[in-house]
């Protein structure tokens, strides 16, 4: 019978240390296969399979598109690419962003959970928003298992939190405890796999940019909201499954709740940057105007100039405590 063989962590702000924490205490013999997904830059070269890979007993390396599958190894995310999962092997596409990010850990533990059904267990570990807690959903939801590292010892708790809030996980604890806990749980038997709903099945080819040219347009899971994607400004569309809500737009962009209040916060936030930008320029344009009324001794001028200056100054004064309350409200909810 099989074992519970496919682990699959996901980790943002603080996870690479975590990571090599985790990888170091590793047992050599540990019979699975590990899968990363650690939000990276998209334009930084990534030294995070090195790094995993001197840490512990088990190699760790950066998969090419459709490398084989092998038990004892950890496979590591590449910048701006989806790690995900197909019976046997490993792909690695540049699907659309989830949450603004590629890799993404829910694009990961659903091809997972697609796949492998209850051979999966998912962890989530210490990082910003919730990235992770949909992709464990569908882990659960397939008979899989679900794992998260204590807030209390995250390093930024929002990622394990969020989980914890939002799903019924089987396992929450340290992270020096988790080791041990894989260790037990490889060398059980899977539980059965429960087929998931197509909504997921798409979302997993969307992600992996499965649809051919030439096949029937692809109808985007859910029901069109009344909401806007803040990557490409197209309609969102509302996907509930699970008791869970999500949104997704027809190019593919996704969004959780909390991702998607945290891209409209980056929206305005740059909305009100180019705006004071602007009203700073527009003082300059006064200021200059204004000495030119006062060489020709335009007094009515000169007030007009100075006046509009004033006025712009107040609004920049007005768009920098929102951008204040902006961020405030995006610190709140990352951590």
């Amino acid at each position: 019978m099989p074992s519970r063989d496919i682990i699959v962590i996901g980790a943002s702000a603080g996870g690479v240390d975590a990571l090599r924490r985790l990888c170091a205490a590793l047992p050599a013999d540990l019979r699975a296969s590990l899968f990363i997904a650690q939000h990276l830059s998209p334009s930084a070269r990534s030294v995070l399979p090195q790094l995993l890979d001197r840490a512990g007993p088990l190699p760790a390396l950066s998969p090419v598109d459709g490398q084989a599958i092998e038990p004892g190894r950890i496979y590591v995310c590449a910048p701006d690419m989806h790690l995900l999962l197909r019976p046997g092997r490993i792909l690695m596409r540049r699907g659309p962003y989830e949450n603004r990010t590629r890799p993404a850990v829910n694009a990961l533990f659903r091809s997972a959970a697609i796949h492998y059904g209850g051979r999966v267990t998912g962890i989530v570990l210490t990082g910003l928003l919730d990235d992770g807690t949909d992709g464990l959903i569908a882990v659960k939801a397939a008979g899989g298992l679900s794992v998260v590292q204590d807030p209390a010892d995250a390093e930024w708790p929002s990622m394990p939190r969020n989980a914890l809030k939002r799903d019924h996980v089987d396992h929450a604890l340290a992270l020096d405890h988790m080791p041990d806990l894989l260790a037990r749980l490889v060398r059980e038997e899977a539980g059965p796999t429960i087929p998931l709903p197509e909504e997921y099945l798409i979302e997993d080819r969307i992600a992996a940019q499965e649809f051919a040219v030439a096949e029937p347009q692809i109808v985007t899971p859910g029901e069109p909201s009344h909401l806007s994607c803040p990557d490409c400004g197209g309609v969102l569309n509302h996907i509930e499954t699970e008791d869970e809500v999500r949104f997704r737009c027809q190019v593919g962009h996704a969004f959780t709740p909390l991702g998607l209040a945290a891209a409209q916060n980056d929206e305005l936030e740059r909305a009100l940057a180019i705006a004071v930008r602007t009203h700073r320029d527009r003082i300059r344009l006064f200021e200059q105007m204004q000495d030119s009324a006062e060489k020709r001794g335009l007094a009515h001028a000169v007030r007009r100039w100075t006046e509009a200056s004033r006025e712009s100054g107040h609004m920049i004064e007005v768009l920098e405590e929102a951008m204040t309350s902006l961020r405030k409200a995006s610190n709140e909810a990352e951590g």
